[in-house]
Protein backbone atom coordinates (compact mmCIF):
# COMPACT_ATOMS: atom_id res chain seq x y z
CA UNK A 1 0.00 0.00 0.00
CA UNK A 2 1.17 3.75 -1.00
CA UNK A 3 1.63 5.46 2.04
CA UNK A 4 3.53 8.96 3.10
CA UNK A 5 4.17 8.87 6.84
CA UNK A 6 3.85 11.69 8.99
CA UNK A 7 7.61 12.55 8.97
CA UNK A 8 7.70 12.95 5.53
CA UNK A 9 4.77 15.14 4.72
CA UNK A 10 0.98 15.68 5.70
CA UNK A 11 -1.46 14.36 3.49
CA UNK A 12 -3.00 17.74 1.65
CA UNK A 13 0.43 18.37 0.54
CA UNK A 14 0.65 15.58 -2.01
CA UNK A 15 -0.05 16.83 -5.42
CA UNK A 16 1.51 17.97 -9.02
CA UNK A 17 5.27 19.22 -8.76
CA UNK A 18 5.23 20.66 -12.41
CA UNK A 19 2.50 22.91 -14.09
CA UNK A 20 1.43 20.79 -17.35
CA UNK A 21 -0.97 21.80 -20.10
CA UNK A 22 -4.04 19.95 -19.98
CA UNK A 23 -3.55 18.96 -16.54
CA UNK A 24 -6.42 17.46 -14.68
CA UNK A 25 -6.33 18.81 -11.28
CA UNK A 26 -9.46 21.10 -11.60
CA UNK A 27 -11.19 17.92 -12.64
CA UNK A 28 -10.33 15.58 -9.92
CA UNK A 29 -13.78 16.39 -8.15
CA UNK A 30 -15.79 15.13 -11.31
CA UNK A 31 -13.51 12.18 -11.58
CA UNK A 32 -13.37 10.89 -8.06
CA UNK A 33 -16.94 9.83 -8.86
CA UNK A 34 -15.73 7.98 -11.86
CA UNK A 35 -12.73 6.23 -10.94
CA UNK A 36 -13.33 2.20 -10.21
CA UNK A 37 -14.28 0.86 -6.86
CA UNK A 38 -12.10 -2.17 -7.19
CA UNK A 39 -8.12 -2.62 -8.68
CA UNK A 40 -4.94 -3.62 -8.06
CA UNK A 41 -2.62 -2.42 -10.53
CA UNK A 42 -2.72 0.92 -11.93
CA UNK A 43 -0.91 2.37 -15.52
CA UNK A 44 -1.12 6.18 -16.52
CA UNK A 45 0.58 6.13 -19.94
CA UNK A 46 0.61 9.75 -20.65
CA UNK A 47 1.67 10.85 -17.24
CA UNK A 48 2.03 14.69 -17.49
CA UNK A 49 1.44 16.24 -14.30
CA UNK A 50 0.38 13.00 -12.72
CA UNK A 51 -3.08 14.44 -11.07
CA UNK A 52 -5.04 11.60 -11.24
CA UNK A 53 -1.79 9.66 -9.66
CA UNK A 54 -1.39 12.02 -6.60
CA UNK A 55 -4.95 12.04 -6.46
CA UNK A 56 -5.51 8.48 -6.29
CA UNK A 57 -2.84 8.69 -3.70
CA UNK A 58 -4.24 10.74 -1.36
CA UNK A 59 -8.01 8.67 -1.45
CA UNK A 60 -6.22 5.18 -0.60
CA UNK A 61 -4.23 7.16 2.23
CA UNK A 62 -7.24 8.33 3.55
CA UNK A 63 -8.86 5.40 2.94
CA UNK A 64 -11.49 6.47 0.28
CA UNK A 65 -10.18 4.36 -1.90
CA UNK A 66 -10.72 0.80 0.16
CA UNK A 67 -8.26 -1.68 -2.26
CA UNK A 68 -4.73 -0.68 -2.33
CA UNK A 69 -2.89 -0.28 -5.54
CA UNK A 70 0.09 -3.22 -5.32
CA UNK A 71 1.04 -2.14 -8.92
CA UNK A 72 1.78 1.09 -10.58
CA UNK A 73 3.14 2.32 -14.07
CA UNK A 74 3.45 5.91 -15.09
CA UNK A 75 4.89 6.46 -18.55
CA UNK A 76 5.63 8.97 -21.05
CA UNK A 77 7.39 9.60 -23.97
CA UNK A 78 8.60 12.71 -22.98
CA UNK A 79 12.41 11.51 -21.16
CA UNK A 80 12.83 14.85 -19.45
CA UNK A 81 9.28 14.84 -17.91
CA UNK A 82 10.65 10.80 -16.67
CA UNK A 83 13.78 12.10 -15.83
CA UNK A 84 12.03 14.39 -13.78
CA UNK A 85 10.06 11.81 -11.98
CA UNK A 86 12.77 9.24 -11.47
CA UNK A 87 14.93 11.74 -9.63
CA UNK A 88 12.07 12.66 -7.39
CA UNK A 89 11.56 9.23 -7.04
CA UNK A 90 15.27 8.13 -6.18
CA UNK A 91 17.10 11.98 -5.12
CA UNK A 92 14.76 14.14 -4.24
CA UNK A 93 16.98 15.49 -1.58
CA UNK A 94 19.92 16.24 -3.82
CA UNK A 95 17.21 17.56 -6.29
CA UNK A 96 16.41 19.80 -3.47
CA UNK A 97 19.50 21.33 -3.03
CA UNK A 98 20.14 22.39 -6.86
CA UNK A 99 16.50 23.84 -6.96
CA UNK A 100 17.89 25.92 -3.60
CA UNK A 101 20.87 27.08 -5.88
CA UNK A 102 17.66 28.26 -9.02
CA UNK A 103 15.66 30.08 -6.61
CA UNK A 104 18.68 32.30 -5.35
CA UNK A 105 20.00 33.59 -8.53
CA UNK A 106 16.30 33.54 -10.70
CA UNK A 107 16.58 36.43 -13.09
CA UNK A 108 15.69 37.45 -16.43
CA UNK A 109 19.25 36.95 -17.52
CA UNK A 110 19.74 33.80 -15.31
CA UNK A 111 16.59 31.95 -16.64
CA UNK A 112 17.57 31.94 -20.66
CA UNK A 113 21.59 31.07 -19.37
CA UNK A 114 19.53 27.44 -18.17
CA UNK A 115 16.99 27.69 -21.08
CA UNK A 116 20.22 27.59 -23.91
CA UNK A 117 22.38 25.59 -21.68
CA UNK A 118 23.43 21.93 -23.46
CA UNK A 119 22.03 19.38 -21.42
CA UNK A 120 23.80 16.48 -22.61
CA UNK A 121 26.74 17.84 -19.99
CA UNK A 122 24.36 17.76 -17.20
CA UNK A 123 23.86 14.88 -14.71
CA UNK A 124 19.94 13.16 -14.62
CA UNK A 125 19.55 15.46 -11.57
CA UNK A 126 20.89 18.40 -12.96
CA UNK A 127 18.51 18.22 -15.66
CA UNK A 128 15.35 17.58 -13.10
CA UNK A 129 16.00 20.84 -11.60
CA UNK A 130 16.92 22.90 -14.70
CA UNK A 131 13.31 21.30 -15.79
CA UNK A 132 11.27 22.58 -12.79
CA UNK A 133 13.00 25.48 -12.76
CA UNK A 134 12.24 26.48 -16.45
CA UNK A 135 8.41 24.62 -15.81
CA UNK A 136 7.88 26.55 -12.61
CA UNK A 137 9.20 30.11 -14.54
CA UNK A 138 8.42 30.27 -18.18
CA UNK A 139 5.68 31.68 -19.61
CA UNK A 140 2.08 30.05 -18.04
CA UNK A 141 3.56 26.93 -17.14
CA UNK A 142 4.42 25.61 -20.92
CA UNK A 143 6.65 22.65 -22.11
CA UNK A 144 7.16 23.18 -25.73
CA UNK A 145 10.29 22.14 -27.65
CA UNK A 146 11.11 23.14 -31.43
CA UNK A 147 12.13 21.19 -33.74
CA UNK A 148 15.21 20.32 -32.82
CA UNK A 149 13.73 19.53 -29.08
CA UNK A 150 14.87 22.07 -27.55
CA UNK A 151 13.02 24.25 -25.11
CA UNK A 152 11.91 27.36 -26.16
CA UNK A 153 9.64 29.04 -24.18
CA UNK A 154 10.09 32.47 -22.80
CA UNK A 155 10.09 33.84 -19.53
CA UNK A 156 7.05 34.16 -17.53
CA UNK A 157 5.65 37.49 -16.26
CA UNK A 158 5.75 36.37 -11.81
CA UNK A 159 7.33 39.01 -10.02
CA UNK A 160 8.09 36.20 -7.12
CA UNK A 161 8.05 32.51 -8.14
CA UNK A 162 7.78 29.54 -6.22
CA UNK A 163 9.72 26.73 -8.38
CA UNK A 164 8.97 24.68 -5.36
CA UNK A 165 7.70 23.14 -2.15
CA UNK A 166 9.48 21.41 -0.22
CA UNK A 167 7.23 19.39 1.90
CA UNK A 168 5.13 18.54 -1.32
CA UNK A 169 8.12 17.33 -3.33
CA UNK A 170 9.14 15.15 -0.28
CA UNK A 171 5.45 13.83 -0.33
CA UNK A 172 5.50 12.94 -3.86
CA UNK A 173 8.97 10.84 -3.35
CA UNK A 174 7.12 9.09 -0.81
CA UNK A 175 4.02 8.42 -3.42
CA UNK A 176 7.10 7.44 -6.02
CA UNK A 177 8.68 5.25 -4.01
CA UNK A 178 5.95 2.22 -3.34
CA UNK A 179 7.89 -0.69 -4.09
CA UNK A 180 5.95 -1.54 -7.28
CA UNK A 181 6.12 2.05 -8.99
CA UNK A 182 7.62 1.73 -12.30
CA UNK A 183 8.12 5.03 -13.96
CA UNK A 184 9.47 4.84 -17.41
CA UNK A 185 9.71 6.80 -21.08
CA UNK A 186 8.12 4.69 -23.65
CA UNK A 187 5.14 4.91 -25.93
CA UNK A 188 1.75 4.27 -24.41
CA UNK A 189 1.45 1.37 -26.82
CA UNK A 190 3.55 -0.65 -24.41
CA UNK A 191 0.22 -0.44 -21.85
CA UNK A 192 -0.75 -3.54 -23.79
CA UNK A 193 2.67 -5.83 -22.79
CA UNK A 194 1.98 -5.35 -18.81
CA UNK A 195 -1.87 -4.59 -18.18
CA UNK A 196 -3.69 -7.36 -16.32
CA UNK A 197 -7.36 -8.37 -16.46
CA UNK A 198 -8.60 -6.08 -13.48
CA UNK A 199 -6.43 -3.97 -13.72
CA UNK A 200 -7.33 0.05 -14.47
CA UNK A 201 -5.37 2.28 -16.95
CA UNK A 202 -6.06 6.04 -17.19
CA UNK A 203 -5.39 7.40 -21.05
CA UNK A 204 -4.68 11.77 -20.98
CA UNK A 205 -3.68 11.93 -23.96
CA UNK A 206 -3.00 15.64 -26.31
CA UNK A 207 -6.40 16.21 -27.11
CA UNK A 208 -7.68 15.91 -30.75
CA UNK A 209 -8.23 19.55 -32.15
CA UNK A 210 -11.78 21.07 -31.65
CA UNK A 211 -11.04 22.96 -34.79
CA UNK A 212 -7.65 24.22 -37.06
CA UNK A 213 -6.65 26.98 -34.79
CA UNK A 214 -6.68 24.74 -31.49
CA UNK A 215 -3.35 24.82 -29.46
CA UNK A 216 -0.52 22.45 -30.42
CA UNK A 217 -1.13 19.06 -29.57
CA UNK A 218 2.12 18.08 -28.56
CA UNK A 219 4.76 18.21 -25.62
CA UNK A 220 7.92 16.36 -27.75
CA UNK A 221 9.06 16.77 -31.53
CA UNK A 222 6.97 14.07 -32.52
CA UNK A 223 3.49 15.12 -32.68
CA UNK A 224 0.13 13.04 -31.73
CA UNK A 225 -1.50 13.21 -34.89
CA UNK A 226 -5.00 11.67 -36.26
CA UNK A 227 -3.16 8.49 -36.44
CA UNK A 228 -2.12 8.36 -32.86
CA UNK A 229 -5.50 8.78 -32.07
CA UNK A 230 -6.94 5.75 -34.03
CA UNK A 231 -4.25 3.92 -32.79
CA UNK A 232 -5.02 4.49 -28.86
CA UNK A 233 -8.48 3.68 -29.76
CA UNK A 234 -7.38 0.13 -30.57
CA UNK A 235 -5.24 0.12 -27.99
CA UNK A 236 -8.62 1.15 -25.53
CA UNK A 237 -10.14 -1.45 -27.49
CA UNK A 238 -7.77 -4.55 -27.00
CA UNK A 239 -7.49 -3.42 -23.42
CA UNK A 240 -11.03 -4.13 -22.92
CA UNK A 241 -11.42 -7.49 -24.39
CA UNK A 242 -8.73 -8.10 -21.92
CA UNK A 243 -11.07 -7.36 -19.29
CA UNK A 244 -9.07 -4.06 -18.15
CA UNK A 245 -11.18 -1.01 -16.73
CA UNK A 246 -10.14 1.56 -19.01
CA UNK A 247 -11.11 5.56 -18.45
CA UNK A 248 -10.07 8.09 -21.19
CA UNK A 249 -10.04 11.92 -21.41
CA UNK A 250 -9.87 13.73 -24.91
CA UNK A 251 -11.89 17.03 -26.32
CA UNK A 252 -15.23 16.45 -27.46
CA UNK A 253 -14.89 16.72 -31.09
CA UNK A 254 -17.27 15.05 -33.08
CA UNK A 255 -14.19 12.62 -34.21
CA UNK A 256 -13.61 11.99 -30.85
CA UNK A 257 -17.17 10.81 -30.05
CA UNK A 258 -17.39 8.54 -33.23
CA UNK A 259 -13.86 6.62 -32.16
CA UNK A 260 -15.15 5.87 -29.00
CA UNK A 261 -18.69 4.59 -30.27
CA UNK A 262 -20.18 1.81 -28.02
CA UNK A 263 -18.06 2.81 -24.98
CA UNK A 264 -19.53 5.11 -22.04
CA UNK A 265 -19.27 8.88 -23.38
CA UNK A 266 -19.59 11.16 -20.85
CA UNK A 267 -19.38 15.54 -21.23
CA UNK A 268 -17.38 16.95 -18.15
CA UNK A 269 -16.88 20.80 -17.90
CA UNK A 270 -13.71 21.43 -17.11
CA UNK A 271 -10.88 24.14 -16.58
CA UNK A 272 -7.82 24.91 -17.86
CA UNK A 273 -5.27 27.50 -16.47
CA UNK A 274 -2.53 26.77 -18.76
CA UNK A 275 -2.56 27.55 -22.36
CA UNK A 276 -0.23 29.58 -24.99
CA UNK A 277 -3.58 32.17 -26.07
CA UNK A 278 -4.90 33.86 -23.26
CA UNK A 279 -8.41 33.34 -24.78
CA UNK A 280 -8.45 29.78 -24.81
CA UNK A 281 -8.20 29.10 -21.13
CA UNK A 282 -11.29 28.97 -18.97
CA UNK A 283 -14.24 26.62 -18.84
CA UNK A 284 -14.24 24.05 -21.80
CA UNK A 285 -15.92 20.30 -22.52
CA UNK A 286 -14.05 17.31 -21.87
CA UNK A 287 -15.24 13.76 -22.79
CA UNK A 288 -14.58 11.01 -20.72
CA UNK A 289 -14.50 7.66 -21.95
CA UNK A 290 -15.60 4.61 -19.86
CA UNK A 291 -15.52 1.03 -20.57
CA UNK A 292 -17.11 0.14 -17.28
Amino acid sequence: MIAVRQGDATLHTLRPFLKWAGGKTQSLSHYRLLYPKKFKGYHEPFLGSGAVYFHLCQLQMSEELPHAMTRVRLTDNNPDLINAYQVVQNFVTDLIQLLQVHREYHSYEYYYEMRGINTSHLTDVERAARMIYLNKTCFNGLYRVNKQGLFNVPLGRYANPKIFDEENLLAVSAALRHTSCEIRCESFRRVIDEAKPGDFIYFDPPYYPLNATSNFTSFTVDEFNEFDHRLLADVYRQLDRRGCMVMLCNSSAPFVMNLYEGFKRLRIKAARLINSKSDRRGKIVDLVILNY
